[in-house]
């Protein structure tokens, strides 16, 4: 290197040491120097060294007779105001009396004279000339207000403002809300003004980048500033700059998180009690979880574990690996900023080049194909799959489709769902299909539809979440997501057996509208294809997999409203309670509590009798659909499909998906009713709940728009009319339109070939359709209407 290089870099920043200093005195914090980038030569370079201070530590509980907290922030950071008195304040902005909480055996108020200067906010004994400073806070622009909240006034009587300092917190009282608001918006306007300020990590991070293409300027950087490197000492301030304050006015209060700058300390100690502990993957999650509650502290931890993982002692070692471990899960989950990235793709090359065909490298190589694909994650990655991305290996995900199958593929962090239907589709020779398929979440009897774009990841570990406090499973279901064609299904193929395993899902939940005898023929033809000719030795599945139960719950219901048909005991208790009469007085208490006990014992009895009438009703619907199957004794699985599906194409709606919703009469919202909304290939349809014929339907040439009008609110425009729907899956209906409508596109030859599974979409806005034209999905505006 030329001696004009080097001599050039000796007058840069030298010795940016914060960790590798003696601490004689019992110290709790180290303060940085922070410098504004105002203060810069013009060619961006500070001509001075960066130093690191050890400030005289001073509680926040001073009773404010001392000027030490105030002398010492405006000697280190601005200027010594020790020695001017109240007349010689400059640009005096706004001044006051104020009370000051001040903490110390127990809290209390002081009355104080507050002056605020385009450089501080200072206090006084009183407001005479010559009266003493008892405090100063330097505003910079990481200075913080709290606003004056109700809460408080409340409690106190008086409206409160905080103002966060670099080391103290003023949290400052008046009778006057006005008078509040006024010092909290001249405060907040202080330190709007101040530039930026950069912490000697920043600064040295601006090095590197400039002398990344010189070897031996960036090797300069790092021997002479040990900040950047490995170290076995805690860390006493961040190394990025943070704004003062605590997190007690957000939304992050419940979680026992302390200020950011707290909570970056307390993460370097966590990265270092990796090498030690036992079992790395609890120390992992915890900082991870961290991270995506903190956005801020993403960088902060980046920065932390490329300086742990530079010019180590021992590089090779298990402990050591740890912190690249972390980088990696670290690296799959969050991205960091534009200038942390750089410097961390930086650092990778460097250490690639530095030991190739090292365990190192192949870590570095790992991230930095990560760090391509990576989307901000919903969930902190599971126990599993962290101790996959440990060894930098997949996951193995099964995913289930109708029936007893299921298939298992390798999944990566960045695999999305539709890539995994894409591949399933591949598997299951589905390419040439002309429906669509989608990935569902399923639990029970319950499901929804995975967004194209869903990390598969994100959804195995929020069913981890699910499965420990509701105690049920969940699963990953492959199936048909828009029946565009049944006609083109070959019946021998796997798409026909999905058909009929999703329309049976639809009979169980009482989702195709048919007479009770269709019902029990579809039960027959059920038990006909998976169990093939009846016999008494065959195990028989429970009738809740047969025929829908609230069809036979209904009907009992129904039976039992009628008084002739009452069961003798219901009939008994009737007339033992008509029959009790209670005269007001002396003894009403007793003979209320009288009541209510005859009350909760007919209530046990009808419960009981309507247990009983449930099974006796369930036991002779069993029996009739038992009697069918052996009707069909002889019929192969195929027939019996077909002869399902055949029964069940006779409803006019077959194929379309059900939404329950509530559907307003009025345009003001103020009459509704509970309905089926239908959503299938070729029109929107609306039907009461168990009937087979639609009260309306709009095919999508007649729609012109479709969207979220409000809260849960669902909007069709069809035409001149104005259709409202109350709904939770608003996103769900938003979706499948979506596909409709791009499915009806591709088709005609109108667009691009678009996936129509990536609708992913949940904005809330309108897509509006031309009327006089084929309809085609348009962006949803980012208006709401």
């Amino acid at each position: 290197m030329p001696l004009q290089g080097v001599w050039c870099f000796l007058c840069c920043r030298q010795g940016f040491s914060l960790l590798g200093r003696d601490y004689g005195e019992k110290e709790e914090e180290e303060s940085f120097e922070l410098r504004n980038k105002e203060d810069s030569t013009p060619n961006g370079r500070s001509p001075a060294e960066v130093t690191v201070s050890q400030p005289t530590r001073t509680a926040n509980g001073t009773n404010g007779h001392t000027v030490s907290e105030g002398h010492e922030e405006m000697k280190t950071l601005i200027f010594d105001k020790n020695k001017m008195g109240l007349e010689e304040e400059p640009e005096v902005l706004v001044k006051g009396w104020l009370l000051r909480e001040v903490r110390g055996n127990w809290i209390k108020q002081r009355r104080y004279w507050f002056v605020l200067s385009q450089d501080s906010l200072d206090y006084y004994s009183g407001p005479e000339k010559g009266a003493r400073r008892l405090g100063t806070m330097v505003l910079t622009n990481l200075c913080s207000v709290i606003w004056p909240d109700k809460q408080t006034y409340k409690e106190t009587g008086y409206w409160s403002i905080t103002v966060y300092g670099r080391k103290h917190c003023y949290r400052l009282y008046t009778k006057h809300f006005n008078e509040a608001v006024h010092w909290a918006c001249a405060i907040q306007k202080i330190i709007d003004t101040k530039a930026p300020v950069e912490t000697p990590t920043q600064l040295l991070i601006r090095d590197i980048e400039e002398n990344k293409f010189n070897p031996e300027v960036v090797e300069h950087i790092y021997q002479h500033n040990p900040i950047l490197k490995y170290t076995q000492g805690p860390l006493y301030a961040p190394l990025l700059p943070f704004p003062y304050g605590s997190l007690e006015h957000t939304y992050h209060s419940g979680k026992g998180y302390g200020s950011v700058r707290e909570e970056a300390v307390k993460l370097f100690n966590c990265l270092q009690q990796l090498e030690s502990a036992q079992e790395p993957i609890p120390i992992i999650q915890g900082v991870l979880q961290t991270c995506l509650d903190l956005r801020p502290l993403r960088d902060e931890v980046y920065c932390q574990l490329v300086k742990q993982t530079s010019y180590t002692p021992a590089p090779y070692t298990a402990a050591h690996l740890r912190y690249w471990q972390l980088l990696t899960c670290m690296s799959c989950t969050f991205l960091p900023g534009p200038t942390v990235l750089k410097y961390l793709r930086f650092h990778l090359k460097r250490i690639q080049s530095q030991s190739p065909e090292s365990e190192m490298d192949n870590y570095a190589s790992f991230i930095s194909e990560a760090l391509e694909k990576t989307k901000c994650r919903e969930c902190v990655p599971s126990w599993e799959e962290i101790q996959m991305l440990m060894s930098r290996q997949e996951m193995l995900c099964t995913v289930h489709y109708p029936g007893p199958g299921s298939c298992q593929l390798y999944i990566s962090s960045h695999t999305t769902a539709n890539e995994v239907v894409r591949r399933i589709q591949e598997k299951l020779g589905l390419l040439e299909s002309k429906n669509t398929f989608a990935l569902y979440e399923q639990n029970g009897l319950w499901e929804q539809p995975v967004a194209g774009g869903a990390l598969i990841a994100d959804i195995l570990t929020s069913f981890s979440t699910k499965e420990s406090e509701s105690k049920s499973q969940w699963k990953l279901c492959f199936k048909l997501y828009c029946l565009l064609d049944a006609d083109s299904i070959s019946v021998d193929s796997i798409e026909y057996l999905l058909l009929f395993e999703q329309c049976h899902e639809m009979v169980v939940r009482g989702q195709l509208p048919a007479c009770e005898e269709d019902l029990q023929a579809l039960a027959a033809l059920r038990l006909q294809c998976l169990m093939g000719d009846f016999s008494t030795h065959s195990p028989c599945p429970p009738l809740d997999e047969l025929f829908p139960g609230d069809m036979l719950e209904t009907r009992v219901l129904m039976s039992l409203s009628a008084p002739q048909a009452l069961p003798p005991c219901l009939v008994a208790a009737q007339d033992c309670l008509a029959t009790q009469r209670f005269p007001k007085g002396l003894l009403t208490g007793t003979l209320w509590s009288h009541t209510a006990t005859a009350a909760h014992k007919q209530k046990v009895q009808q419960d009981m009798c309507l247990r009983s009438r449930l099974k006796e009703e369930a036991a002779a619907v069993m029996g009739t659909i038992l009697e069918r199957w052996k009707d069909l004794a002889g019929s192969s699985r195929r027939d019996s499909m077909a002869a399902y599906l055949a029964i069940a194409r006779q409803w006019s709606g077959f194929g379309c998906t059900l939404y329950e919703v509530d559907f307003y009469i009025s345009s003001t919202e103020s009459f509704s009713q509970k309905l089926w909304l239908g959503v299938a290939a070729t029109s929107v349809s609306l039907y009461r709940q168990g009937e087979a014929e639609a009260l309306e339907s709009f095919p999508y040439g007649q729609i012109c728009s479709y969207g979220v009008s409000d809260s849960n609110i669902f909007k069709i425009t069809a035409e001149d009319r104005d259709l409202l729907f109350k709904t939770t899956k608003l996103t769900e209906i938003m979706q499948l339109m979506n596909a409709y409508f791009s499915a009806i596109r591709r088709q005609r030859g109108k667009g691009e070939d678009v996936d129509i599974t990536k609708a992913e979409s949940t904005e809330v806005g309108f897509c509006h359709l031309a009327s006089m034209q084929p309809p085609t999905l348009l962006e949803l505006p980012s208006h709401p209407v």
